[in-house]
């Protein structure tokens, strides 16, 4: 039977913090979900490690592929999962353990919204809490959202939303989230969570560490979505 959620968690050399995420996806308080874990060619013991979840829990699939990078690998696991409502975890960061609960509420009870997305909590290393993300206290609006990347974890996302718009554009590479949310704004409601459901681990292997990548994906993801929208660079 297919379940409601797939959850998708690429993992390339995490062994250091794989089994705390692993452990946060199937401690949730719903059940009825697939946790997919693709490695992409894990030269440490990541992959073991994910094996041996598997083998412990039926909801739990690996899949090891040779090393793509992190937009190819989360698009192929995402095309490779089932769920109605999708989602991705970090393979370095935590789940709340009702974050799936109450974000499925929220697409259950309204099908005008095509994500949802919570506040989250930043951790260092060591899983100490640093306090909430200084993104959770900007209010959503897809205007908004053209100037800074608001629409942070956790995300449930339906799935017809998801293929309706083409799913990953994997050439935005280290922001290939931010570019899905931007077109999930353009064709769907969009629901912000306000309570902290997601734990994000800042530490040095962090891909947010490339900057100036970051910054020239970004800008280049906002202007596409512009465009788009037949903005013009006087229209805020």
């Amino acid at each position: 039977m297919r379940p409601l959620i797939s959850i998708v968690m690429t993992v390339y050399n995490r062994e250091q913090y794989l089994a705390a995420a692993i452990e946060s996806v199937l401690s949730q308080t719903w059940r009825d979900f697939e946790l997919l874990i693709w490695d992409d060619g894990s030269n440490d013991s990541s992959l073991d490690i994910a094996h041996g979840y598997a083998e412990s829990d039926n909801r739990v699939r690996v899949i090891a592929a040779e090393h793509q990078g992190f937009a190819p690998a989360i698009k192929a696991a995402f095309a490779t999962t089932t769920g109605t409502f999708i989602g991705s975890v970090d393979s370095d960061d935590l789940l709340a353990p009702t974050a799936l609960e109450e974000t499925a509420a929220i697409l259950n009870a309204h099908p005008e919204v095509g994500m949802v997305y919570t506040d989250y909590r930043e951790i260092d290393e060591n899983g100490q809490d640093r306090g909430l993300g200084h993104r959770c206290k900007i209010p959503y609006s897809p205007e908004h959202l053209l100037i800074e990347f608001i629409t942070f974890h956790f995300r449930l996302i339906r799935r017809c939303v998801y293929e309706q718009i083409g799913g990953i554009d994997e050439t935005f590479r280290a922001v290939v989230d931010y570019d899905l949310c931007l077109r999930l704004s353009e064709v769907t409601a969009v629901h912000h969570l306000q309570k902290p459901l997601y734990y994000y681990r800042k530490h040095s292997g962090n891909i947010t560490s490339h900057k100036l990548e970051i910054r020239y994906l970004s800008s280049r993801a906002i202007a596409s979505a512009r465009k788009r929208r037949s903005l013009n660079k006087l229209d805020y």
